[in-house]
C-alpha cells in the first residue's frame, strides 16, 4: 500500500496514523510505500527548497518507519517533488536544446541533493527500498543525468532502488538497466464503460501485460506497479488516475472489479514483483462511512475483502 500521501508534517505521529497503519497491516500487505512530497515553485524552477510549512520532517519519517517495521511491514521510502503552481510534476523540465543545458544541470543538482538527503535517511532507518522519482516524464530523456544521479545515490544507500514511471511512458526510459526494480503507475483504463465487468477488464489488461513482459525481457529486471488503484466511483475504471471528479456515484463494485482483474492478470507472472496500491490514508474515515466514500481507499469496501483473500492465499502457499 502507498501510505502517507497528501499528509502534512506531524500527521504520521498522530494516534490516528498508528491506528490506520494497523488496519493496513490487517489487509495482509507486506510493504508500504511511504510517500510524501515537497514543492518546487513552478515546473521551470531549478531549485527544490525544503518546505517548512508542509513537508514531512525527518522525525516524522523516522516515526512512521519504526512503527511500520514494528508491525512487520517493509518500507519503500518514496520522496516526491511536486510543482507549487499546480501543474503535474511530469512537466517539470526545460527545452531539449543546448542553450537549456545549464538549467537541466542546475535542476538535477538540486534534485540530487533532495534525493540524497532521503537516501541517507533510508539507509539509516533500514528502509528495504528507495524510489528515486515519480512520474518525472519530461526529465526521463536526460539519460546521462539520471545515470549520474543513480550512481550518486548508490554511494549512500545500499538497498534496492526503483523508479516510478507513468503508464504509457515506460518504454521511453532507457536507463532502467540501472535500477533494481522497474516501476510504473499502472493507471491503465481497462474499463471501456462505467460498470464494466471483471472479465472485460481482464481482457484489457492483456496488452498491458505483454508490454510489461517486453520491458522485463529488454532489461532483465522485475516489474512492479509502484502505484495502482481505482476509486470506488462509477466510471473510475475508465480513468483510474482520476481523483477530483467528485460528482460520480459510489460504486464499490467497479473498484472491486479493477482490483480483481489486475490480481488475476499479474499474480502468477514470474517477472512481476507486486503492487503498491493507491492508496491508504493516514487518517481513515470511520468504518460506517465506507459505503459513501468515493476515494481510492479500500478500507471497509469489497476491494479490501478481495485483497485480503488473495494475500491470505499467498501466505498459505508460502507456509505449505
Amino acid at each position: 500500500m502507498t501510505y502517507g500521501w497528501n499528509s502534512s508534517r506531524g500527521a504520521y505521529r498522530q494516534p490516528y496514523a498508528l491506528d490506520s497503519l494497523k488496519k493496513l497491516k490487517e489487509t495482509g500487505s507486506e510493504w508500504i510505500a511511504l510517500s510524501f512530497y515537497t514543492y518546487q515553485t513552478n515546473v521551470y524552477s531549478t531549485d527544490i527548497p525544503f518546505d517548512y510549512g508542509h513537508t514531512m520532517t525527518d522525525r516524522d519519517i523516522e516515526h512512521a518507519v519504526k512503527h511500520a517495521k514494528a508491525l512487520g511491514l517493509k518500507v519503500c521510502l518514496k520522496p516526491v517533488v511536486n510543482s507549487a503552481d499546480g501543474i503535474w510534476r511530469a512537466h517539470i523540465g526545460f527545452p531539449n536544446e543546448s542553450a537549456a543545458e545549464p538549467y537541466w544541470d542546475a535542476w538535477f543538482r538540486s534534485y540530487g541533493n533532495f534525493l540524497c538527503h532521503y537516501a541517507e535517511l533510508a539507509e539509516e532507518l533500514g528502509c528495504e527500498m528507495l524510489c528515486i522519482g515519480c512520474e518525472m516524464v519530461r526529465t526521463e530523456g536526460k539519460t546521462a543525468h539520471w545515470i549520474a544521479l543513480i550512481d550518486r545515490v548508490r554511494q549512500i544507500y545500499g538497498g534496492p532502488i526503483t523508479y516510478n514511471a507513468n503508464h504509457g511512458t515506460e518504454e521511453g526510459v532507457e536507463w532502467f538497466d540501472r535500477v533494481d526494480l522497474i516501476g510504473t503507475s499502472a493507471y491503465y483504463p481497462v474499463a471501456k464503460r462505467p460498470g464494466d465487468s471483471e472479465e472485460a477488464m481482464i481482457a484489457n489488461w492483456l496488452p498491458v501485460k505483454e508490454k510489461m513482459a517486453r520491458l522485463h525481457a529488454k532489461f532483465g529486471k522485475p516489474i512492479a506497479f509502484i502505484e495502482i488503484g481505482c476509486r470506488s466511483a462509477l466510471g473510475c475504471a475508465t480513468m483510474p488516475w482520476d481523483y477530483d471528479t467528485l460528482d460520480l456515484p459510489y460504486s464499490e463494485e467497479e473498484q472491486a472489479n479493477f482490483y480483481g482483474s489486475v490480481l488475476k492478470s499479474f499474480w502468477d507472472e514470474p517477472w512481476f514483483a507486486g503492487f503498491f496500491w493507491w492508496d491508504w490514508s493516514v487518517n481513515l474515515y470511520p468504518l460506517q462511512a465506507a459505503g459513501t466514500d468515493v476515494g481510492f481507499d479500500i478500507y471497509g469496501k469489497k476491494a479490501e475483502r478481495i485483497l485480503k483473500e488473495w494475500y491470505a492465499k499467498s501466505r498459505s502457499y508460502a507456509q505449505a
